[in-house]
């Protein structure tokens, strides 16, 4: 299992299309992946479940991945949520 934290800061006319997005990449893989907001951890594959995440403009965000390509996984998830926040 692989464990990261990022830091994000977005809009909130911007989030649910940024949420969208990072469905669509966590999706393409294999691995488990879960993104943790506070006490609240939702499957980063679930469109419903990130929308109830509840992400604030500043937040701070465990993201988990594993499974059989979790070295790929939290690289491309990390990269897509880090290349997010930096655009926002």
């Amino acid at each position: 299992m692989k464990k990261t934290n990022i830091s994000i800061s977005l809009e909130d006319e911007q989030m649910a299309r940024h949420i969208a997005l990072v469905v669509q990449k966590a999706s393409k893989y294999e691995s488990a992946v879960y993104i943790q907001s506070g006490e609240r951890k939702v499957n980063a594959k679930s469109i419903m479940g990130m929308m109830t995440l509840g992400l604030d403009i500043c937040e701070e965000l465990e993201i988990s991945v594993e499974g059989s390509d979790e070295d790929e996984a939290m690289e491309g998830i990390s990269s897509f949520i880090k290349a997010i926040a930096e655009q926002a």
